[in-house]
């Protein structure tokens, strides 16, 4: 009932910068929340990034001060503003949608299928 969509990943160097783009689909009455997830091999999932309908945000202590998220309402998108990234900021980058469903008016999260990201020179 409801998509979602990232784009922006690639290859960048360390230093260099990426902005990740996500887009919600379908039926959403409201979204409360909208986040970026990544993944790392052998690591678990972390929060990188997150923001609410209140505008509130959550950043991982490790990327303060480097990465941005930001909302566009209208669109229901979220963006991630990636700067002076480093190796270890390499993985799969995952968008998760906190929304109720018009549908039937059920509270429910949605994933993305994830964009890689990898920093290297």
């Amino acid at each position: 009932q409801v998509q979602v969509v990232e784009s922006g990943g690639g290859l960048v160097q360390p230093g260099g910068s990426l902005r990740l783009s996500c887009a919600a689909y379908g039926s959403i009455f409201s979204i409360y929340a909208m986040g970026w997830y990544r993944q790392a091999p052998g690591k678990q999932r972390e929060l990188v990034a997150a923001i609410t309908s209140s505008s509130s945000t959550n950043y991982a202590d490790s990327v303060k001060g480097r990465f941005t998220i930001a909302r566009d309402n209208a669109k229901n998108t979220v963006y991630l503003q990636m700067n002076s990234l480093k190796p270890e900021d390499t993985a799969v980058y995952s968008c998760n949608v906190d929304v109720r469903v018009a549908a039937d008016m059920r509270r429910a999260n949605y994933w993305g299928q994830g964009t890689q990201v990898t920093v290297s020179s």
